[in-house]
């Protein structure tokens, strides 16, 4: 038996709540149900939101039409910090809990975090060439979110290295959880150090800065983005498990039939 069979095959129980879903096939059964009614209400708020954003918000009195960037860029910053909270903490199941589901919902949810980072540094330049007269400068947000990417892609790439599946998934687990330390800088490098990005006038202790024309549409893409984000990853997820399953069957057929050849 190989090591992804036996590590859905014979994983030890996850202490508590956790335990109801350490069983691939219960959480197959689950999220059956869940998976439908996310998309589409992923594509309903996406499609609202976006009519919201391009067509009723207000330009900027400053920045004119380049605002609605925003509209993209900043539930993508949003996601990509979020998401990789996220993979810590299915990193910490995978370590002390050992928990089979944690790593393959870390494994797919990389390249899912890894593609909201490069559309969060895309809309980012896109946004900064108008504003700031660059593509790119190397400020302390900027550069902690090409760091965040690269950590993202880091992951996606360790946990496939090795042909041991167990091996591969500790060794992403320790690199997510040892790149948690960038999420604060990503955070507070706008008031740690003097950038050109603009403070956060959003999570804020005080009221938002931003108006609201600007800020409900921004918070229903935000709403939108996060439902198409757990969407994806939920998808990946199942179709992983599915995946492993259809193989343990196939190697339990193979060996019945080897026992069974004179």
């Amino acid at each position: 038996m190989d090591t992804s069979t036996r590590t859905l095959a014979a994983a030890p129980p996850a202490p508590g709540r956790l335990h109801r879903f350490a069983n691939p096939g219960r959480f197959l059964r689950l999220t059956d149900s869940w998976l439908l009614p996310l998309s589409v209400a992923a594509a309903l708020m996406l499609g609202g939101a976006a009519a919201w954003a391009l067509f009723l918000a207000p330009p900027d009195w400053q920045q004119g039409e380049t605002v609605r960037i925003m509209f993209v860029h900043v539930p993508m910053a949003w996601l990509a910090m979020g998401g990789y909270l996220g993979l810590a903490i299915l990193s910490v199941m995978s370590l002390i809990w050992r928990h089979p589901l944690a790593d393959l919902a870390a494994r797919e949810l990389s390249p899912v975090g890894a593609a909201v980072t490069a559309l969060c540094l895309a809309t980012g330049s896109l946004w900064g060439k108008p504003m700031w007269g660059t593509w790119w400068v190397w400020d302390a947000r900027l550069t902690s979110v090409l760091v965040l990417f690269f950590l993202w892609l880091g992951h996606a790439a360790l946990v496939r290295a090795f042909d041991d599946v167990e091996r591969g998934a500790r060794m992403g687990a320790i690199l997510a959880l040892v790149g948690v330390v960038n999420l604060p800088i990503v955070k507070f490098s706008v008031d740690w150090w003097n950038t050109l990005h603009q403070p956060a006038s959003v999570t804020r202790v005080a009221a938002p800065s931003m108006h609201v024309d600007i800020l409900y549409p921004l918070l229903a893409c935000t709403i939108g983005f996060g439902l198409a984000f757990a969407a994806v990853v939920l998808a990946g997820t199942r179709a992983a498990v599915m995946e492993r399953r259809v193989r343990a069957l196939q190697m339990a057929a193979a060996r019945r039939m080897e026992a069974a050849t004179p």
